[in-house]
C-alpha cells in the first residue's frame, strides 16, 4: 500500500480524489457542471456553502475556476475536516464549520446566511429519508432568493431494476479492473489514514461517530425533486446524470 508525508496536504488531497475516482470516473465532469450552473445563476464571485464538505474537493475546483468566490465548507468527519483545515487554514476565503447535519440546530453554526449556492457531492445519501426532508427545508431558509441547490448523488430508480442490475454488473468489472491497476477502495483508503501519525487520531474518532459506513437511503430522483420542492424550492430538475448518479438543480 502506498503511504502519503504528513506534510503534504496537496497529496492527501490526490490521494482521497483518486479513490473517490475508482467508485465514480465521471467525478470531474459532475463537478465541471455543478460549477456551470454556480456560474450560471451566481457569477463569478458566488458565496457558497459546501455541504459536508470532507476534505473541500468541492472548494478546492471552485476557487480553481472562481478566485473571487468564497466558502463555508461543513461536515463532521474529524479526519476529513483535518485535511480541509491542512489544505485551505490561512485562505481567508474559506471557512470550515464541524457540524452535524442532523441536529436541527447545526445552520446557526454558519457565519452567514443569504448563500448564492449549496453544493454537495456523494455526501446525502448517508442520511435517511426523514432527515432529508427536514435537511431540505433547512436549506431552502439559507439559500437567497434566486440561489440555487446542486446535489450529485447516488438515487436509484427502483422502477427499473434489469437497468440497474446491467449498470452495477459493468461497475462492478470496472472496478475490479481499477483494482487490478493499484487503486485504493474505501476501506483501504482509511487504513492508510488510520496509519499516518497525524491523522490516526481523527481518524479513529471518525469511525466512532459513524462506524464502517452510515446506513442512509438512495431514493429516485423524483422522491428528491418532491421533498426539495416541499422544503421551499420553487423548480427542480437534472442538469446532468449518469448510469448510476444525478446532479439534481433545486432554484430558490
Amino acid at each position: 500500500m502506498s503511504t502519503v508525508d504528513i506534510t503534504d496536504w496537496a497529496g492527501w488531497q490526490q490521494s482521497w480524489d483518486r479513490q473517490q475516482e475508482w467508485y465514480m470516473p465521471d467525478r470531474e465532469e459532475r463537478f465541471r457542471v455543478m460549477l456551470d450552473m454556480v456560474e450560471a445563476f451566481a457569477g463569478t464571485a458566488p458565496r457558497v456553502l459546501d455541504l459536508a464538505c470532507g476534505t473541500g474537493s468541492i472548494t478546492a475546483r471552485l476557487l480553481d475556476r472562481f478566485p473571487d468566490a468564497v466558502s463555508t465548507g461543513v461536515d463532521l468527519d474529524p479526519a476529513l475536516l483535518a485535511i480541509a483545515h491542512g489544505t485551505f487554514d490561512g485562505d481567508d476565503r474559506v471557512t470550515l464549520v464541524e457540524a452535524d447535519l442532523t441536529d436541527p440546530a447545526w445552520p446557526a453554526l454558519l457565519p452567514h446566511g443569504g448563500y448564492d449556492a449549496v453544493l454537495t457531492a456523494t455526501a446525502l445519501h448517508w442520511l435517511r429519508k426523514g432527515p432529508l426532508e427536514t435537511l431540505y427545508g433547512q436549506l431552502a431558509g439559507l439559500v437567497r432568493d434566486g440561489g440555487v441547490f446542486l446535489n450529485a448523488d447516488h438515487m436509484i430508480d427502483e422502477s427499473t431494476p434489469r437497468i440497474n442490475a446491467a449498470e452495477r454488473v459493468r461497475r462492478h468489472a470496472r472496478q475490479e479492473a481499477g483494482k487490478a491497476a493499484g487503486a485504493l477502495d474505501w476501506a483501504e483508503w482509511w487504513q492508510l489514514a488510520a496509519a499516518d501519525p497525524v491523522l490516526a487520531g481523527p481518524t479513529a474518532r471518525r469511525f466512532e461517530i459513524y462506524g464502517e459506513h452510515a446506513e442512509g437511503d438512495t431514493p429516485s430522483v423524483r422522491w428528491h425533486a418532491d421533498a426539495l420542492r416541499a422544503g421551499g424550492f420553487e423548480e427542480v430538475r437534472p442538469v446532468w446524470c449518469s448510469p448510476a448518479d444525478t446532479l439534481l438543480l433545486a432554484l430558490k
